[in-house]
């Protein structure tokens, strides 16, 4: 995954002015286009779009510098006009094109990426792969942004707006793997960008074939193989802290890769104020 990722970023280089065909890369590399995407935004820490438009202002802005014409400039970098130029090239640098023109700057360079990885061993991660039929995933519902430290007071608020009960019916529903209360996470951003939107729904499995109450909501989760990660520890840093992992150490170093579909956080046992917690992550996998 690491050579792949690290030809992506020459590809990019190759052309800036092109938009990259990211499914025929892919391909090229032997994966599919959402676990490049997802494994690329989860390593750099930003999605692949955002690090081609910083890569482009950057080279535009050594041009600018250098006296190149700002129209010539656009055009080479695939924007069809010096007014969508310009904006764009504020947009990463914070200064305008004849700012930068006068004064060299100030400039917010985006460098070349080079990915590497590093074992060190000094996270150990308990997991299990489980090959599971389709089941489906049923409770409430709701559209809220991806934010990646720290917890979501979107996700938060949608909890606290559940009624006791509401919480206690579903505890009485669940009916298969994974167990218990879920905190799940669908139809997510092929780029993982912090501030896309996101259906988040808590609430438990049931078996495919046992009919879901029609007040739920449902999500039906086809059959497929799932790498699932225990953690415990202070919540919900520990958790994060394993769902970076899996991108750092875990994916580069197994023969697995993500395929669609939910992630499933199954809360396991917690402290009474839920500072600490054991969960189980399980992501959806298939064979690279």
């Amino acid at each position: 995954m690491i050579a792949a990722l690290n030809r992506l970023i020459d590809l990019v280089e190759m052309d800036l002015a092109e938009d990259l065909d990211v499914p025929a890369v892919a391909a090229q590399l032997g994966t599919t286009e959402f676990h490049l995407r997802r494994m690329f935004s989860s390593l750099a820490g930003m999605p692949l779009s955002e690090y081609i438009r910083r890569r482009r202002m950057t080279v535009a802005a050594a041009e600018l510098i250098g006296g190149g014409q700002v129209l010539d400039v656009a055009v080479r970098h695939g924007y069809g006009s010096a007014e969508a130029f310009g904006r764009a090239f504020r947009a990463v640098h914070g200064a305008s094109v004849a700012e930068v023109r006068q004064n060299g700057g100030p400039l917010r360079t985006q460098p070349k990426l080079r990915f590497r990885l590093t074992v060190e061993g000094n996270f150990t991660m308990d997991t299990r792969i489980t090959d599971r039929p389709a089941f489906r995933l049923v409770g409430h519902a709701a559209r809220v942004p991806l934010i990646h430290e720290g917890a979501n007071p979107h996700i938060q608020a949608h909890i606290a707006s559940l009624a006791p009960a509401d919480h206690a019916r579903l505890k009485t529903l669940g009916g298969t793997e994974p167990t218990g209360l879920l905190q799940v996470s669908a139809d997510v951003d092929p780029d993982y960008a912090e501030g896309s939107e996101l259906t988040y729904l808590h609430g438990v499995a049931l078996d495919a074939s046992t009919p879901a109450p029609a007040d739920l909501d449902v999500l039906e989760v086809p059959a497929g193989s799932w790498a699932v990660f225990r953690t415990s520890g202070p919540y919900p840093a520990a958790l994060q802290s394993t769902w970076a992992a899996t991108a750092t150490e875990w994916f580069p170093s197994n023969p697995w890769r993500l395929r669609p579909g939910p992630s499933i956080v199954a809360v396991l046992d917690r402290a009474a104020d839920f500072s600490t917690a054991t969960t189980e992550l399980w992501l959806p996998i298939e064979r690279a």
